[in-house]
C-alpha cells in the first residue's frame, strides 16, 4: 500500500476493502499486548512477527500473546520481515537500531514505534534525521513515535486541552506511579535505587527522563506557537520515615522510598510547560510531595483553566497485566493514520487525531 498522502476518493475507499498488513517487531510487555491488538483488530491483518530470542522463533504468534494460534509463525530474520512487504511494522525493541529502521522504511514499510527517538524531529541529531528522512523518501514511507507517556499524556492530550484556550500561562503534567506492589527487586533496588541511603540524584537518570519527555514539551510548545527557549530537568529523592515492607523487599527507615524528576520548558524566559514524574514505594515520606494515586494529573493555567485527574481504577496487584495496554493500544490505533500519511517523520501535530476502530 502506498504511503503517500491519499486523495479524497482514496480516503473514502478506506482500508475496509484491504486490511493493513502489519508486522509486530519484538514481543516484550508492550509488544505482546500490541500483537494481540493486531490479531483481534477487524481492519488489520498480521503479516509477521519478529523476535530476538531463538526460543521464540518458530512459535505461533497467538501462543506468544496468550491466545489461540493465529497461523503466523515468528521469525528472527530481518530478511524474512523485509520480504513480507507489510504496510506497517510496529517497532518495539528495547534498543533503537538506525540500520534496522532505515532498512524497513526504505523497503516500503511504514513504522509506528513506542521508541522515543521521533517525537520531535527538529530536536534529533541532524545526521540521523536526514538518514531517516532519506529512507522514508526511498520507500515512500512514514515513521511515528507514540505511546501513553510520552505520547498521549504529553502531546495528544495537551494539544486537545489547548484547543479551548486563547491564553496559556502554564500547563503542568504530573505522573504518579505507586511501585509498592511491583515484585521486581532488580529494577527497584538495583536500577532505580530504592532502599539505598540517599545521595546525589543520578544525573544519567535525569538526562534519560529529559531526553524522553523534553521533545514532547518542545512539540506542544511549537504547535501552539510558543516555542521553548530552553528545556531543563532536575531530580529529587525522599526517604521513608519508617521501615516499610513492599512486594520487592524491605525499605529500611531513612532509605530512598520516592523519587521525582521534573522537566521544565521555558518560553520567553518563563516556565510554560512541565512534566513531573513521581515514582514511589511508600507515601510515608520525610517530605510533603502531595502524593497521588497511580495516574496522571494535569493543571492548565489559562483563560479557560482546568484541573484534571486521570486515575487507573485497577488494583496495584493487577497493574503489570493492565498497564501495557495504555501504550500498546495507541500504537495499534495509529497504524492507519501513519500508513496514509505523507512520507517522512510524522509527529502528533502532523497526524489527524488518532481514533480507535472498535468495530
Amino acid at each position: 500500500m502506498s504511503s503517500n498522502a491519499l486523495s479524497d476518493s482514496a480516503v473514502q475507499r478506506t482500508s475496509a476493502v484491504k486490511p493493513y498488513r502489519v508486522v509486530q517487531w519484538a514481543t516484550g510487555n508492550i509488544g505482546t499486548r500490541s500483537l494481540r491488538g493486531v490479531i483481534e483488530h477487524s481492519n488489520l491483518e498480521l503479516a509477521g512477527v519478529y523476535v530476538h530470542s531463538a526460543d521464540k522463533a518458530g512459535r505461533d504468534a497467538g501462543e506468544l500473546c496468550g491466545i489461540d494460534d493465529a497461523g503466523v509463525v515468528a521469525t528472527n530474520s530481518i530478511d524474512d520481515v523485509i520480504g513480507l512487504a507489510a504496510d506497517c511494522v510496529l517497532y518495539m525493541p528495547r534498543q533503537f537500531d538506525a540500520d534496522e529502521v532505515c532498512r524497513i522504511l526504505a523497503a516500503g514499510s511504514n513504522i509506528v514505534t513506542t521508541r522515543g527517538e521521533f517525537h520531535y524531529p527538529a530536536g534529533m541529531d541532524p545526521a540521523l534525521r536526514e538518514r531517516i528522512e532519506a529512507a522514508c523518501r526511498t520507500g515512500g514511507t512514514s515513521i511515528h513515535s507514540t505511546g501513553s507517556s510520552p505520547g498521549f499524556v504529553t502531546e495528544a492530550l495537551p494539544l486537545v486541552l489547548s484547543s479551548i484556550q486563547r491564553r496559556l500561562n502554564h500547563l503542568a503534567i504530573s505522573e504518579f506511579a505507586d511501585l509498592s506492589q511491583r515484585n521486581s527487586p532488580g529494577i527497584l533496588f538495583d536500577v532505580m535505587g530504592f532502599g539505598l541511603t540517599p545521595t546525589d540524584f543520578d544525573e544519567n537518570r535525569i538526562a534519560h527522563v529529559k531526553s524522553n519527555f523534553g521533545p514532547s514539551l518542545q512539540l506542544v510548545a511549537e504547535s501552539i506557537g510558543m516555542p521553548l527557549d530552553s528545556v531543563d530537568a532536575h531530580g529529587e529523592l525522599a526517604t521513608t520515615r519508617t521501615t516499610v515492607q513492599i512486594a520487592a523487599g524491605t525499605l529500611e527507615a531513612g532509605t530512598v522510598a520516592a523519587q521525582r524528576i521534573t522537566v521544565i520548558g521555558k518560553h520567553a524566559g518563563r516556565e510554560l510547560l512541565s512534566f513531573c514524574a513521581t515514582w514511589y514505594c511508600s507515601s510515608e515520606l520525610d517530605v510533603d510531595w502531595k502524593i497521588r494515586d497511580t495516574g496522571w494529573h494535569i493543571d492548565v493555567d489559562g483563560d479557560a483553566p482546568l484541573d484534571i485527574d486521570l486515575r487507573f481504577p485497577i488494583p496495584l496487584e493487577r497493574m503489570s497485566e493492565t498497564a501495557p495496554a495504555y501504550t500498546a493500544n495507541r500504537a495499534v490505533n495509529a497504524i492507519p493514520s501513519v500508513c496514509d500519511a505523507a512520507p517522512g517523520i510524522r509527529t502528533t501535530h502532523d497526524l489527524p487525531q488518532i481514533v480507535a476502530d472498535l468495530s
